[in-house]
């Protein structure tokens, strides 16, 4: 892509609405725009990320055996009703009344609407296990959105919903969606840690959130240091494993948010407790029958007689991860995404856009680099060599090329990996297969 002809509009300074990185990073660097309080349009290079998150969510759910499909994001207040949340959720629901009368919603989750779906095509134990997911826009309308998409009222969510026949089944389905969102953040080059946590609205009695670590995270929070022994992507599990042990081992270390901890009675020495403070960016829960149960979804077991599904239900804000994976990697400059995230690979700039010689060498270079399936983004701009590196850092791509007249006449580019800082000359015609490989 070529930044003459893009659409990324910048700021040199910083909104005075913006008070966390992530947000005046997201602003600055043309990610997001608000179009009202806690709703943000998503902008090219925005939507390139959150394109990124969401493809990485689905290979993880895929691979757990979880199955997509979608949902409309409004419902009927009939659903609510008869599981008893309709009244029980609060201001946070967006309440709507059709022209016919009809009392309808803006749904905050899907709870109700999946069960109704389950109690009406599946009928018999033998077609469970399943797990159904969707990845779809949500509202809930808080009473003060702020920190750009890390607490907005509009947000894209993954949310995935397990039935299974017996407790011990669900439990099963609970851990596969939990070493998957373990997996799912290592890929985005997060460090997420499952702490033990209130089920609140949602319900039962067997839940986990996921922290990530940042500096300017909403809370604080408290962990054993043991946690980074642990690579969650050498686990590869496959659907139908037993993964207790895995989950075992994870939830066998101490960690707790700042509401739960307790400095007089924790079990981890001060040598190996560590302090930071954290973003959530996942919830998982297990709540049995509490939805299964006054909606009537149940299945025929094996002897022919009615069960009441066990389920569970596991959320993955894909938005607000865009703005969780800025909060735990950025320096004073700008953004430092993750390869796995990062809207493009590399950034090319021509240092010399006056000069025919090196317009047409850094064309070529853009040309071998998208031959070769390397996403680029070339500024081609004819602007100050200070402004282009400045505006590099700032978007954070993970590799930068630069290419002035000075290094066309020693055939070679300045190479700069965004993440180390590190330079080194590359011959010119070496660039494309370097990054490529």
């Amino acid at each position: 892509m070529r930044l003459s002809r893009y659409f990324l509009p910048t700021l040199k300074e910083t909104p005075a609405e913006a008070q966390i990185a992530s947000h005046r990073l997201m602003l600055r660097t043309g990610m997001v725009r608000q179009g009202a309080a806690g709703i943000y349009s998503w902008l090219p290079l925005g939507l390139r990320v959150l394109k990124k998150i969401e493809a990485i969510v689905r290979e993880e759910q895929d691979k757990a055996g979880a199955i997509e499909m979608l949902m409309p994001t409004i419902q009927s207040s009939e659903l609510w009703e008869e599981s008893g949340r309709y009244e029980d959720y609060g201001k946070e629901m967006l309440r709507i009344e059709d022209r016919h009368g009809r009392h309808m919603l803006f749904g905050p989750t899907n709870e109700e609407m999946i069960t109704d779906i389950f109690r009406r095509e599946i009928k018999s134990y033998k077609d469970l296990p399943i797990n159904l997911y969707h990845i779809q826009w949500k509202f809930r309308d808080e009473i003060r959105p702020r920190f750009g998409v890390m607490r907005g009222r509009e947000f894209l969510m993954k949310d995935a919903y397990s039935f299974d026949l017996t407790p011990e089944d669900g439990v099963k389905s609970y851990n596969a969606m939990f070493v998957a969102y373990l997996r799912t953040f290592a890929r985005m080059g997060l460090k997420a840690i499952p702490m033990r946590a209130d089920t609140g609205p949602i319900g039962g009695d067997l839940s986990h959130e996921f922290i990530v670590l940042a500096d300017t995270g909403e809370s604080e929070v408290f962990f054993d240091k043991g946690f980074d022994k642990f690579d969650p992507l050498a686990v590869q599990p496959n659907f139908g494993d037993d993964l207790q042990p895995i989950v075992d081992q994870w939830t066998s270390l101490y960690a707790a948010t700042e509401e739960m901890h307790d400095d007089t009675n924790c079990p981890v020495s001060d040598d190996s407790l560590i302090k930071g403070r954290g973003v959530e960016i996942g919830h998982i829960f297990f709540f049995g029958d509490k939805y299964s149960k006054p909606m009537g979804a149940s299945v025929q077991n094996a002897e022919g007689k009615p069960v009441d599904v066990q389920m569970g239900s596991y959320g993955v804000g894909v938005s607000r991860l865009a703005g969780a994976i800025i909060e735990a990697s950025h320096d004073d400059n700008g953004i430092i995404w993750p390869e796995a995230v990062a809207p493009f690979k590399v950034g090319l700039m021509n240092l010399g856009p006056k000069d025919e010689n090196c317009t047409k060498t850094c064309d070529t270079i853009y040309e071998e680099l998208q031959e070769k399936g390397v996403e680029v983004l070339y500024d081609d701009r004819s602007v100050g060599a200070g402004a282009k590196f400045t505006n590099m850092d700032l978007i954070g791509l993970p590799w930068q090329i630069a290419l002035g007249k000075r290094g066309l006449e020693n055939g070679v580019a300045e190479l700069k990996n965004r993440v180390t800082g590190e330079k080194q000359e590359v011959a010119i015609n070496d660039i494309a297969s370097k990054l490529a490989s």
